[in-house]
């Protein structure tokens, strides 16, 4: 598909190099290390593609069981918990597909042919027209899982679209159309969050595991100063596209 074919290329805005807004997919598949970082990543997009009447469907790629500042904390139970709580996160965002969990041991994720197998598999199942995933190339990323994730993303990708890779998958072969890279240090591309800032909240509340390590947030207070904080990144991103709030991304479309 050409780009003058493709009808998600967005059209260009005279605003540095940024792109703002696809057309609302049919279907995309977004996937993130841990339960919770697509909600980060991109959670706000989401939510207005699903508003719009897209399929959104989610992978975690790790089972989240290191996610506590707890060292007796029960490792089957935390994995339990952190699933149903992207779920209910999946469900605060409006998203109607799949929530997929590959479970590998978090920490240790790594971006090898197995994994990929598997993000292949999910792509050619639920055919999405647009992928969204961490950037394996942002400089200076400390989190292993992240790296691997973003690799994992953006391999699949091309394996999923060529039959001669994974052959013995019972699913036919299948291209999206677009790639979006979540975390990027050169973005490209801007969505408009304005009017999902409390769907992307609301998302990354549902991790209620989380509040006090990841979020910060151990009561009401900190929660909201949580939000000022969500706030405050998608108002900064916005800056840069003249937009009151925004996820950015870097947008890969020669796929």
């Amino acid at each position: 598909m050409t780009e003058a074919q493709n009808p998600l290329t967005p059209a260009p805005v005279p605003i540095g190099n940024f792109t703002v807004n696809l057309p609302t997919p049919e279907r995309v598949l977004a996937i993130g290390a841990h339960p919770d970082d697509v909600d980060f990543g991109c959670g706000a997009t989401l939510a207005k593609w699903a508003a719009g009447g897209c399929e959104v469907n989610i992978l975690v790629c790790t089972d989240g069981s290191k996610g506590t500042w707890d060292p007796g904390a029960d490792d089957t139970q935390l994995v339990a918990t952190r699933q149903d709580e992207q779920r209910a996160a999946a469900k605060a965002l409006g998203a109607t597909g799949d929530v997929v969990f590959l479970g590998r041991p978090d920490g240790e994720l790594q971006s090898g042919m197995a994994e990929r197998r598997e993000i292949v598999e999910a792509i050619r199942r639920l055919r999405p027209d647009v992928v969204l995933g961490h950037d394996p190339w942002k400089r200076y990323r400390l989190h292993p899982d992240h790296r691997h994730a973003g690799w994992l993303t953006a391999d699949a990708v091309v394996a999923a679209r060529d039959p001669k890779f994974f052959p013995q998958l019972s699913v036919p072969h299948h291209r999206p159309e677009l790639l979006l890279l979540f975390e990027a240090d050169a973005p490209d591309h801007a969505e408009d969050a304005a009017g999902f800032l409390e769907s992307k909240f609301g998302a990354l509340t549902a991790h209620r595991s989380q509040f006090e390590s990841t979020m910060k947030s151990g009561d009401d207070p900190e929660l909201v100063r949580f939000r000022q904080r969500v706030e405050t990144k998608l108002a900064t991103a916005g800056t840069a596209v003249g937009l009151e709030l925004a996820e950015v991304f870097k947008l890969i479309d020669d796929l």
